[in-house]
């Protein structure tokens, strides 16, 4: 058995940033947890690990060192028509809910991935 883990981030806003995330991963705030300066994101289905966001007085200075990749498009072999379908919807999606489209990378001709911005200027990419 796995040992659980938590995704740890900083924010300026960590409820804000916090339910950017929850409706981009199809999470909810974690049961019971109620502080000012942090928020917490679980999988409803307990599966997935935890997020939590924890309030820092400085800001994003550099590209990440690590970043989520949001897998719309599940397991291959694909169709790859309906894989691009699904990462430019969930990419719409986010961006309508305060992402940042930044570019995307293509494969053989193919749509690989989109790389964004969080609200707070994180990448990470829909995919």
């Amino acid at each position: 058995m796995a040992t659980p883990w938590t995704l740890g981030c900083d924010a300026a806003d960590p409820h804000a940033l916090a339910a950017f995330w929850a409706g981009a991963l199809d999470y909810v705030p974690e049961p019971g947890y109620d502080d000012p300066d942090g928020a917490s994101i679980v999988d409803p289905d307990g599966v997935a690990p935890a997020i939590s966001f924890l309030r820092v007085p400085e800001g994003k200075t550099a590209k990440n060192r690590m970043h989520i990749d949001v897998r719309v498009a599940g397991e291959p072999p694909w169709d790859l028509a309906e894989r691009e379908w699904l990462i430019r919807a969930k990419a719409d999606a986010l961006q309508a809910t305060g992402a940042t489209h930044v570019r995307e990378q293509h494969y053989d001709g193919a749509l690989g991935h989109v790389v964004m911005l969080d609200p707070e200027g994180n990448e990470f990419c829909v995919a």
